[in-house]
């Protein structure tokens, strides 16, 4: 592919939050969602880029066992993003980075 033609990869404010995959799972689920849900997985990208640990309707930490993700020996809240239809975003953040560990294409049985 000739350079003027390669894809431009939305660069990020300084303020907005690195997103990336923190699993295989997640690479795979987030795939599947961009086929059936693009536009909401935009609207996603977006909300987690700014500010992913805002509290809404639509993304909350998880409770009980599925509170925390321990990665590299150290422990982090588990956040979930809801998208229409039931479909949900794992993720914790680290930093000024928002991990993705988990994308599901429907309502997860774990929080049913």
């Amino acid at each position: 592919m000739s350079s003027k033609q390669a894809r431009v990869p939305r660069p990020l404010k300084k303020a907005e939050f690195d997103i990336r995959f923190g699993t295989n799972q997640a690479k795979r689920g987030w795939q599947d969602l961009l086929a059936t849900k693009r536009n909401a997985i935009v609207d996603a990208w977006d909300f987690l880029a700014r500010n992913p640990s805002e509290e809404s309707s639509t993304n909350h930490r998880l409770k009980g066992e599925l509170a925390t993700v321990s990665r590299e020996g150290r422990s982090h809240d588990r956040w979930q993003y809801e998208l229409p239809g039931g479909a949900r975003i794992w993720f914790y953040i680290g930093g000024k980075t928002v991990h993705l560990i988990d994308a599901h294409t429907h309502h997860p049985n774990e929080t049913k």
